[in-house]
């Protein structure tokens, strides 16, 4: 099932104009100034403390580092977080 999906997803978003990180399980990151970062469709937390905070996503992990930070919001698959932002990585699996 999960190769038919990585097969047709990409076909449905081109040529249905669907949105792309929806449909391919992709995580949505924005980035406010150095001050908040607010990550959709992650799946989980795996490490927080005041200067990094990794989430799982679908391929790999996205691991943003700083300081001061403070979680704002946290949902099931969305997450705001606060502080003084210096980087944010993608990680493989």
């Amino acid at each position: 099932m999960k190769k038919w999906q990585q097969r047709i997803g990409p076909w449905l978003v081109k040529h249905f104009s669907l949105p792309s990180d929806v449909m391919m399980e992709l995580p949505r990151v924005t980035l406010l100034g150095q001050l908040h970062v607010y990550v959709e469709n992650h799946q989980g937390l795996t490490v927080y403390s005041d200067t990094e905070l990794k989430l799982k996503a679908n391929k790999g992990y996205i691991q943003i580092t700083g300081s001061s930070f403070v979680l704002k919001m946290m949902l099931p698959e969305e997450i705001l977080l606060e502080g003084n932002i210096e980087e944010v990585k993608f990680l493989p699996d």
